[in-house]
Formats: C-alpha cells, structure tokens, sequence
C-alpha cells in the first residue's frame, strides 16, 4: 500500500510530470491524482489525454504561485502529498527572459510552500536538477552528492537553486515535511520540442541538419523518464523527511554522440550536422553520484540504446503530437 492517497502534481501537463502522473494511475490502484499546470507555452493536455476519462484523475488549470487557488486545490481533495514539477527549463529561454524563471521557479515554488503549509500536507517532494551544482571539468572523476555546494552559473539554473533553498528552508523552520531530488538529463516520449533530442529528431525526420552547439565534446548524464517516475517514487515511500536524493544513471553521452545515435536510428547520413555558436553559460558536463537511492532499492533499468530507439520512432509516429508544437518553441523560432 502506497503511504499516499490523494496526490497533487504541479506540471503535470509537461513531459517528466505526465510521465509520472501515468505511471502512478498505472501502479497503484487506490491513488487520485490531481494535475494542477497552468498550461504556459510547453503544457500540453494531449500529454495526459490517455487518463483524462480515469476518475481517479482530476485536472485544474491554475498558477502554483496564486495562495488562494492552491489552497483550495489542496482542501477541496484533501491533497496528502505534492509533487512539485512545475518550472520553466529552458535554458535558452533563460537567457532571453530570465524573470519568468524568478517568477515560476523562485516565487511559485515558495507560495505553494505556503499553501502546503497552512493546509498541512504530509509530504512535499520538490524536483531540483543536477544543474543547481555547476559544471564539472569533462575529464574530471568527480560525482555531484547531494551535499554538494550549490554553484549555479545560469538564470536557470540559480532559479532552480532559489526554490531548493526555500524549500529546505521551511522544513527547518515550520517543520514542513519535504525531500528533494536532483535529476541527470531526461529523455522520453512527450517531450517538448526545445530540448536536444527532440530537435535533433524532428531536424532528421524534417531532413535538416541538426544544430550542435560548438562544444560538441560537452557531456551530460542521461535517464530514461519512466526510471526517474520510479525513483521518485521509491523516495516517497521510503526517502527520509529532510534529506535529498540524486537520480542519475553514470550514462553519459556528448552532443555529437547523440546527434550521431539520433541519425543512426533514422538512417540519415552522419554528416546531416552544422555547428552553431554555443548558448551563454553553457556548462561543460553533470554527473552524479546516485548512491543514495540505489541504497533505497532503485536502479535504471532502460538502457540507452533501446529508451533512444522507442523515443525517436515514437516522434516519427506522432506529428500529429509534434507539429502544432513548433511554433510555441524557441528552438524553433
């Protein structure tokens, strides 16, 4: 029996928060799940059109940074658990509007603090990223822990750094029962068009060459999103109130080494690339020690090869999904 019952996922209608909302109607019979998204530019309710007719499942369109809207959310299904997804990640995006970040991240993240707070939630589970600790040198054998000193080194990133710190600040101070996870890059299907598989894919199914940034040795750690649903989970089952966790895989890939796999898969000729200037701030590498949840009894289980397969044949399936996308992304503007 899972030790939740009515849960509450903010940014469910984007990638990572659909997946997770899915995978818990699927698992577990006795859970509601209430998808709370304001549906900005990448929230998209085709993402959970396939349980919009479950009744455990309940959607409100609302803004986590509005008190009294999550306030009555969480009284109206006496919400016993938050699972806090909703952020702007763009990092592009960032650098041209970095206060919507503030705004989103920083300022939302602290309201629905409060909300959960006043309310009495059980348990709040924030989603961090890997990227609120820096950059690691490309050759360098050291891993992120979690106690590793925050270093953030873009709009994104220390938004996503502020809303950490607040949280770890309300369960010092109000006793709030929160945990934290920092995640390794995720990959899957229903991700929004603006991150780099997506683009390489749809730039190869559209028969245009795929954009690499010119530090094409740069490297980032990769996780399948159905394996980091399941760590989520194993953290809110057994995780320790107060404490964070890091969910990576050790799988690491570089920009030219996707591209390549990308085109492979597509049977497109290697060579269907062009450099373009590198985005500022743009870190070198991530990686993290996953130890921790290991220990709680979680490991990946999709490896690349066949998580990258399933993703980019399920884009070459789906314009119908894709296609009205393109104009809302800014990597394709």
């Amino acid at each position: 029996m899972h030790p939740y019952s009515n849960i509450l996922v903010t940014g469910g209608a984007g990638f990572i928060g659909s997946h997770f909302i899915r995978f818990l109607l699927s698992t577990y019979p006795h859970i509601t799940v209430v998808n709370v998204d304001l549906l900005t530019y990448c929230g998209n309710l085709e993402n959970v059109k396939d349980v919009s007719n479950d009744p455990r499942y309940h959607f409100r369109k609302a803004d986590i940074g509005d008190l009294e809207a999550m306030e009555k959310i969480l009284t109206e299904f006496c919400i016993d658990c938050i699972v806090n997804f909703a952020a702007e990640s763009d990092n592009n995006k960032a650098v041209l509007s970095p206060l919507d970040f503030v705004k989103t991240n920083v300022l939302g993240t602290a309201t629905l603090l409060s909300a959960a707070r006043k309310t009495s939630v059980k348990r709040f589970h924030h989603i961090s990223t890997c990227e609120v600790f820096g950059e690691l040198p490309l050759t360098s054998p050291e891993r992120f822990v979690e106690e590793s000193p925050y270093r953030p080194r873009t709009p994104y990133n220390a938004s996503k750094a502020s809303s950490d710190l607040f949280v770890k600040s309300y369960y010092h101070t109000f006793g709030l029962p929160v945990t934290i996870s920092y995640s390794a890059n995720n990959y899957g299907t229903h991700q929004f068009p603006e991150k780099v598989i997506p683009v390489f894919t749809l730039k190869a199914l559209k028969n245009e060459p795929l954009p690499l940034f010119a530090s094409t040795g740069h490297k980032r750690e990769w996780i399948h999103v159905l394996d980091h649903s399941k760590a989520i989970d194993l953290i809110l089952q057994k995780g320790v109130i107060g404490e964070s966790y890091n969910i990576g895989t050790g799988f690491e890939k570089t920009i030219s080494e996707i591209a390549a796999d990308i085109l492979g898969i597509l049977h497109k000729p290697k060579s269907m690339t062009t450099i373009v200037p590198d985005r500022l701030g743009h870190d070198s590498r991530y990686l993290l020690d996953s130890s921790k949840v290991r220990a709680l009894g979680w490991k990946p289980e999709i490896v690349w090869e066949k998580g990258l397969a399933e993703t980019v044949e399920w884009y070459a399936k789906n314009a119908q999904w894709w296609e009205p996308l393109l104009a809302r992304s800014h990597s394709w503007k």
